[in-house]
């Protein structure tokens, strides 16, 4: 296959961009073409599973099995769903004609927006590379990828991945730091993917502005969880333990902060630290299942964090020990945080969970909409009224019920934020129509058109004509 030198100068990735976009010039590519690129995917990231297994541990001590689940298994699991669901997808879609058309037949033909750019982040650098790819060639993209340069093991695997599944005009990943994105950024794009923070989704928003390119932005923020006192304690104990501490936290969509009946919270607290000794033992630091904070500077943020809300008053429940030569902070529940500190403020993205007491289910609900719109919320709950109620009066990009973050993995389903959590949706479906432009196509199938009667000069039956069509059609 294709190689390129390891330059991110502006010259190389110019010409990168000049080859994918003379490739898009020559037409779109066949469902024959897109399946074949999407089965090369799949085989190399399996030829490469034990090398990003070693490398994902080496960037910070992620799990092997972790590395499956949520790294490797939604990657494959998606190209299964497209290749099974592409036929149909890129045929022709035909619209019903309304009656002042007669005559006329019309469809929507999906085509590739032509050259796509996909920023991913270091907390799942696999899936929110590749699942994004498999939207955009499905969609019949060339695509350059910009992973983060805080998993650089992970990245120089994937590398390899893509080099041996396409040739450059197809698809090429770029390594490098915050240069290299900030130069691909001034590349006039068709469409660009970018999963992260909020205030760098504004940055590369701002950028696609100046060529008018469009965005899928998959952001973060704050997602809230709420145990009503009629949920099962300890499936929901259980789940959150699950959602919040996988990937040491380091979750888009993992529980932010959470609220307990006031009638469970004693009993619900108990639950999750008995959940998290059998997931991690009487010590998570000495468990080869629990991963590391990123890199010291997201540690010493997190650390910050915590610092802060405990010289606040706050009372940490459960954890709390931290090991700066590890990045190693132990999964923490903490409460009495005050709503103005850094906990409650910013995006945790970390093993700190916060727990609050509500008595009447409006509390959690007024605090909820008080904010931006979360990326995810989550209810735990036997009580069909508290389900609609959440459900009705308040917004997110996505829900569970009874469960959390699992949602992420339905293809069936949209996965995306709302205005600051983010804009536009991906997977399956979603994420083909994200990077597919939906292209109108009339088509006169007579030799007359009603619209014909319409023109001037005008007279009255043809002003009695418009009142009726105004008036019924």
């Amino acid at each position: 296959m294709t190689t390129f030198s390891e330059s991110s100068s502006t010259a190389h990735l110019n010409g990168l961009f000049q080859l994918q976009s003379s490739q898009q010039q020559t037409g779109a590519s066949s469902l024959r073409e897109r399946i074949n690129k999407l089965k090369r995917l799949k085989r190399a990231i399996l030829n490469h599973r034990q090398e990003l297994e070693g490398a994902m541990w080496a960037d910070f001590r992620k799990p092997a099995i972790e590395v499956g689940i949520t790294e490797i298994y939604p990657v494959l699991s998606e190209i299964r769903y497209v290749c099974r669901n592409l036929k149909r997808w890129m045929s022709p879609q035909p619209v019903p004609t309304p009656l002042p058309l007669l005559g006329s037949r019309s469809h929507i033909q999906y085509q590739p927006k032509g050259v796509v750019l996909i920023i991913s982040p270091w907390n799942f650098p696999v899936n929110l590379t590749l699942v994004p790819l498999v939207s955009a060639l499905a969609a019949g993209n060339s695509a350059i990828l910009k992973p983060s340069e805080h998993t650089p093991h992970t990245s120089a695997v994937m590398k390899k991945i893509i080099e041996q599944a396409f040739e450059a005009p197809e698809a090429v990943l770029v390594e490098g730091g915050v240069e290299s994105a900030q130069a691909l950024l001034e590349l006039p794009f068709n469409h660009i993917f970018f999963t992260g923070a909020p205030a760098i989704g504004k940055i590369v928003m701002a950028a696609a502005a100046k060529h008018l390119a469009s965005v899928t932005l998959e952001l973060g923020g704050k997602s809230p969880t709420i145990v009503d006192e009629t949920a099962d304690l300890d499936s929901a104990a259980a789940r959150t333990v699950w959602g919040k501490f996988v990937n040491n936290g380091q979750i888009c969509v993992s529980p932010d902060y959470l609220f307990v009946h006031e009638s469970r919270q004693e009993e619900f607290v108990a639950k999750l630290r008995q959940k998290l000794r059998e997931h991690y033992g009487e010590d998570a630091r000495q468990s080869a299942d629990y991963a590391r904070i990123v890199n010291q500077r997201h540690f010493q943020r997190l650390k910050g964090y915590l610092d802060d809300a405990v010289e606040r008053g706050s009372q940490v429940l459960i954890g709390g020990q931290t090991e700066e030569a590890e990045d190693y902070i132990a999964p923490t529940v903490i409460s009495e945080v005050p709503l103005d500190a850094k906990l409650m403020t910013e995006e945790i993205f970390g093993p700190i969970l916060p727990i609050y007491p509500y008595r009447d289910l409006q509390e959690p609900i007024e605090l909820i909409n008080a904010r931006e719109k979360p990326l995810a919320l989550y209810l735990f709950s036997k009580s069909r009224k508290n389900i609609e109620t959440i459900l009705n009066h308040t917004r997110a990009g996505g829900t569970c019920i009874n469960h959390n973050v699992v949602h992420f993995g339905n293809y069936h389903l949209p996965f995306g934020g709302d205005n600051h959590s983010g804009i536009g949706k991906s997977h399956g479906w979603f994420g083909f129509e994200a990077f597919s432009n939906a292209r109108a196509v009339y088509r006169q199938t007579l030799p007359w058109s009603a619209g014909d009667w319409l023109t001037a000069p005008y007279g009255k039956w043809k002003q009695r004509l418009v009142e009726i069509m105004l008036r019924w059609l």
